[in-house]
């Protein structure tokens, strides 16, 4: 059996994460038991919502245990397999971790599925055409439900889960408009993602400054928000909303390191009647299908081009995490193992 290469995490974040919380171990990989398969993992999946699990606090999800191999979606191939379910050579798709190498239980629901590499290369499955993709699709649809000719706003707009809502939306015949973080960023927002305009929050200092841009950017105001970010982007979209707008609560990135993340005008809440829901994407698994076999039709068709920043090797994976949290990814952040 190979030799496995593995991130822990060693120790709990003091506010910032930073490279000292992860520790790289080399392990043996145990002998397959019957009904097990052995996957070598050719990407692994870096995402904002593993800062949550590092803390040991209450959440919507456990905290990561100290010690063991953090927690992450993987693709992969199947290498070895004692099960019927699994053949050697098959492409899935997992939550095998931040390691080269993962023994699964091919039994058990939801750990392993097959994916099919034809149009789709293995990469996106998990980005757009997976985890990303799929939360992206929830809250536009199911929350943000956007009619033709409304106005869409989305932040981290060329992120992973972004650049998918940005397809969506056009879809649905909206007009779309992005929050990104340099000129860039933008650039690309609006020449390959489908944007009709986005909004460079680098440029302002405050949330003032910024809802001034989102104004000049939506002349007829918001509809609906797929919110990333919170902080003083939420402050500064939330005046321009228009009443009965719908925000969909993906993320609230500027909170991430524990600090309080206040909202400046609650009460437009109220007077505007909005509805803001917050969501956790694998509570609603029976939309999964419909979700993925949209995304899939976007990508295949090349309406929906996703970028992908690539850090190479396991040993690079904490690094990339810590560029993920601070925005130096450009679209979705994967580590390439083989």
């Amino acid at each position: 059996m190979p030799t496995n290469h593995q991130i822990l995490l060693d120790n709990r974040p003091q506010g910032e994460a930073v490279e000292s919380n992860f520790k790289l171990v080399t392990s043996e990989t145990p002998a397959l038991q019957e009904g097990q398969v052995l996957v070598r993992h050719h990407y692994l999946s870096l995402d904002p919502y593993m800062r949550g699990r590092m803390n040991d606090g209450k959440s919507y999800a456990q905290p990561q245990a100290l010690g063991e191999v953090m927690g992450g979606g993987t693709a992969g191939e199947v290498v070895e397999s004692r099960s019927s379910k699994y053949a050697v050579g098959d492409t899935v798709v997992g939550m095998g971790g931040w390691q080269e190498y993962s023994v699964v239980q091919a039994d058990q629901p939801g750990a392993m599925r097959k994916v099919d590499t034809t149009h789709v290369p293995l990469s996106h499955y998990l980005g757009a055409v997976g985890m990303p993709g799929v939360t992206a699709w929830y809250g536009l649809t199911q929350i943000c439900a956007p009619r033709q000719g409304e106005t869409v706003v989305c932040s981290a707009a060329t992120g992973a889960v972004g650049s998918a809502v940005a397809a969506l939306a056009k879809a649905r015949g909206c007009r779309v408009v992005g929050i990104a973080g340099g000129a860039e960023k933008c650039r690309y927002a609006t020449e390959e993602l489908g944007y009709d305009a986005c909004i460079d929050y680098k440029e302002h200092s405050d949330a003032a400054s910024l809802s001034k841009a989102v104004k000049a950017a939506c002349p007829d105001g918001v509809d609906a928000y797929f919110e990333n970010v919170g902080g003083m982007v939420l402050n500064a979209v939330l005046p321009r909303m228009n009443a009965f707008g719908r925000i969909a609560l993906c993320g609230m990135i500027a909170g991430y390191n524990g600090e309080p993340v206040p909202m400046d005008y609650p009460q437009l809440l109220l007077t505007n009647r909005i509805k803001l829901q917050g969501f956790i994407v694998s509570e609603h698994m029976e939309h999964w299908p419909a979700a993925l076999k949209e995304l899939g039709a976007l990508v295949a068709s090349g309406k929906l081009r996703p970028r992908e920043s690539i850090a190479q090797g396991i040993a690079q994976a904490p690094q990339a995490f810590l560029g993920l949290l601070k925005g130096r990814n450009f679209g979705k952040q994967l580590v390439k193992l083989v």
